[in-house]
C-alpha cells in the first residue's frame, strides 16, 4: 500500500476487549481504492484470534452484506476454532463498514447487570 493511498482513505483503528478471556486486540481497516478493505488484526495473546488474524486480511463490501454462514469473518473465525460468542469478529465486521463509510465510528457495548444488586434496589 501507498502512501497515496492512505491519504485518500483514512485507517481506522478498533480496540476490541472481549471480556472475561482477558484477551483484548486492536483492529486496522483501510479502503483500497479498488474498493476492498485491508484488515488487520494485532496485539491478542489468544492462539483463535492469531489464527484469524493470518486468515482474514481483507473483504469487499459484498462479503460484508453476505449471511452469517457464508460471511468470510465469521468463516475465518469458525476455522480458526474462535468461540461462537467472541465479539473479536463482529468488531472486524464493524471496523469495515466504518472503513467504506458505511458505518460512523460509535462504540458498542454489553453490560451485564448483577441480579443480586438488581434485587436489592427493588427491595429497597
Amino acid at each position: 500500500m501507498n502512501s497515496e493511498t492512505s491519504k485518500k482513505h483514512p485507517i481506522v483503528y478498533v480496540t476490541a476487549e472481549p471480556g472475561i478471556c482477558g484477551f483484548p486486540c486492536t483492529i486496522k481497516a483501510q479502503k483500497l481504492d479498488n474498493g476492498t478493505v485491508t484488515i488487520e488484526i494485532n496485539g491478542s495473546e489468544c492462539k483463535q484470534i492469531q489464527r484469524l488474524s493470518t486468515g482474514l486480511t481483507g473483504m469487499s463490501l459484498k462479503e460484508l452484506f453476505m449471511p452469517l454462514t457464508r460471511n468470510p469473518v465469521y468463516t475465518a473465525a469458525e476455522k480458526s476454532g474462535c468461540h461462537p460468542s467472541c465479539s473479536i469478529p463482529a468488531a472486524v465486521l464493524k471496523a469495515v463498514e466504518v472503513a467504506l463509510g458505511m458505518a460512523l465510528p460509535r462504540e458498542v457495548t454489553i453490560k451485564f447487570k448483577n441480579e443480586m444488586e438488581e434485587e436489592d434496589r427493588e427491595t429497597d
